[in-house]
């Protein structure tokens, strides 16, 4: 009994608990990371072309191969006066869901010699096409800007 009463005493005896401090405010700061905006832009619209000069001129064909399970894009030189002169055909073939692919045939030129791209199934003009040529005197000139479906009927 004694050491009930002595713990009853010691509980009542008790100093009261210290309050809890007020909670300090944390400011949080943000710092916006900026976005990176590209310098320059992949327009998908084609946009005028030049002819080569009559002694340079040079034929070109894109088209699509229509296969559903591994569409392609081939681009194939034609001929023209100018298969001895032209230094390389460039072309790059521009996706809808904007990848770019990119392409080069190379001297010799001869009718024929053709290079394939991957592209998109997509049906409709989807797939933008361009071609530049080369010239002996180390100018591009785009001979062909314009949408390529990977499917025609006819």
């Amino acid at each position: 009994m004694i050491l009930l009463s002595l713990l009853f005493i010691a509980g009542c005896l008790q100093t009261t608990p210290p309050a809890t401090p007020a909670p300090t405010e944390v400011v949080t700061t943000t710092t916006e990371v900026p976005t990176p905006v590209p310098t320059t832009l992949v327009s998908s619209t084609p946009g005028p072309t030049q002819q080569l000069p009559d002694i340079w001129s040079l034929e070109v064909q894109a088209y699509g191969n229509g296969e559903a399970i591994d569409p392609k894009i081939i681009v194939s030189c034609q001929g023209g006066k100018g298969l001895n002169f032209i230094q390389q055909i460039d072309i790059k073939v521009t996706r809808p869901d904007g990848i770019v692919e990119t392409a080069v045939i190379s001297k010799p030129l001869y009718k024929g010699k053709e290079v394939s791209l991957p592209i998109t199934s997509q049906m409709g003009n989807v797939n933008r096409v361009e071609i530049w040529a080369l010239t002996p005197e180390g100018n591009q000139v785009k001979i062909f800007d314009d949408y390529v479906p990977f499917r025609t009927y006819h």
